[in-house]
């Protein structure tokens, strides 16, 4: 009697973790080291404040570069068509040298508290923005939130104070936070990796020990670009300790092969995959508005993700290049209609002021090419960025 019994209690174990028990897409945390030479373990945890200054021979060095440039005559009426539009470029450039101050810049980036810590080997930077009037028994809840390329921490600065004290720009002060803005390693003042390899899912670790030496044991997490990326993996690594994961950019990476027939055959085969007429209305015509749009924008993925140290060197030597390459990016990916404009449209949704602020970032630091590296570091091994795995719980209780 007492072996039936112990074989029901197996079979019947079996069979309840293969139907009903919820698959663990979590992953493995692991480990890493990314600092110049061989693995040290005497790396203290201090967050030391960090305060972002330049130096007169930095801007001396950096006018003179901007006056040596050589510009190339566009084509006539290209406008845009053929990539930052070099009669505009010569007009963003005056303003850069006749108007634009950096140092009235930098009392606008330093109005944030700004930090380093070593993890992994690497000098992490961030920003950490806390409320400033919050109401007595509220208790503000931590946010990190992560940039991509060609942007920078920067790019969340009008959004903080929304987050920060809500109340006082007319919204609801239900959520308060204070966030955590890093800067990805490689980008701006963050340690660029010495070693091959640091992708996504390092990055990812690597905020998740920046997070818990805050003394955060549960928290929200935002990001787009590489940061949705990064922040999608995150919530993979800790789904216990991420309560919420929110994305403004979502992709599908690995879509399977009836996924793929469907979207170049669906239009004109739309009963072979299921499609109704007003499926594909909605959705097609696919090749035009996705497959070219992306063919038009997507070469500079390709130099990166292969050779970004070749293309990097012009752009870590010239700072008109580098502008030139950085702000296209922010005409044509805000709208790709402004590609038709004289100016491409920049000055549509930002500042120059902002613009040129995000390029002195990486111009002052030199980061232009490691920031490229990310590309090819996660798309030369895409199978370990574990797109096949999803985000199916974060962690519950409040904070």
């Amino acid at each position: 009697m007492l072996v039936e019994i112990l074989a029901a209690l197996v079979v019947g174990a079996i069979l309840y973790n293969f139907l009903f028990k919820t698959k663990d897409d979590s992953l493995p945390m692991g480990d890493g080291w990314w600092g110049a030479g061989p693995r040290r373990d005497d790396d203290n945890e201090e967050i030391h404040p960090f305060k972002i200054e330049t130096s007169d021979e930095e801007l001396t060095d950096l006018f003179r570069r901007i006056d040596e440039t050589r510009y190339a005559e566009p084509l006539e009426g290209s406008r845009f068509n053929y990539g930052f539009n070099s009669k505009e470029l010569r007009k963003v450039v005056s303003y850069w040298k006749e108007r634009f101050s950096w140092r009235k810049q930098l009392e606008i980036l330093n109005q944030y508290p700004h930090f380093k810590t070593k993890i992994e080997g690497l000098d992490i930077h961030f920003l950490h923005a806390k409320p400033k009037n919050l109401p007595a028994g509220r208790k503000a809840k931590p946010l990190i939130m992560v940039h991509g390329w060609p942007g920078s921490f920067y790019e969340f600065y009008k959004i903080i104070p929304l987050l920060t004290d809500p109340a006082s720009h007319g919204l609801s002060d239900e959520h308060i936070f204070e966030v955590i803005c890093p800067s990805i390693p490689g980008y701006g003042f963050s340690e660029a990796s010495h070693k091959q390899g640091c992708d996504s899912v390092a990055v990812a670790r690597i905020f998740y020990k920046l997070m818990r030496r805050l003394g955060f044991r549960e928290f929200y997490a935002q990001g787009g670009d590489w940061g949705s990326m990064i922040c999608t993996i995150l919530a993979q690594l800790a789904p216990s300790n991420v309560k919420g994961l929110h994305l403004n950019m979502v992709a599908v990476l690995t879509p399977k092969l009836p996924v793929l027939l469907s979207i170049f055959f669906g239009r004109w085969f739309p009963g072979c995959f299921g499609f109704k007429d007003e499926d594909v209305r909605r959705m097609f015509p696919f090749m035009q508005k996705y497959f070219f749009h992306t063919m038009k924008e997507s070469g500079y993925m390709h130099i990166q993700s292969t050779k970004p140290d070749t293309a990097g060197c012009g752009l870590n030597s010239s700072p008109v290049g580098l502008a030139a390459y950085i702000l296209e990016k922010f005409s044509t990916w805000t709208d790709p209609n402004f590609r038709d404009y004289e100016d491409g449209g920049l000055e549509k949704k930002y500042t120059l002021d902002d613009l040129l602020t995000n390029v002195m970032i990486y111009w002052l630091t030199g980061s232009i090419v490691s920031s490229m590296r990310f590309y090819k570091e996660n798309m030369s091994k895409f199978g370990t960025a574990k797109h096949d795995k999803y985000v199916t719980r974060t962690g519950t209780g409040g904070l």
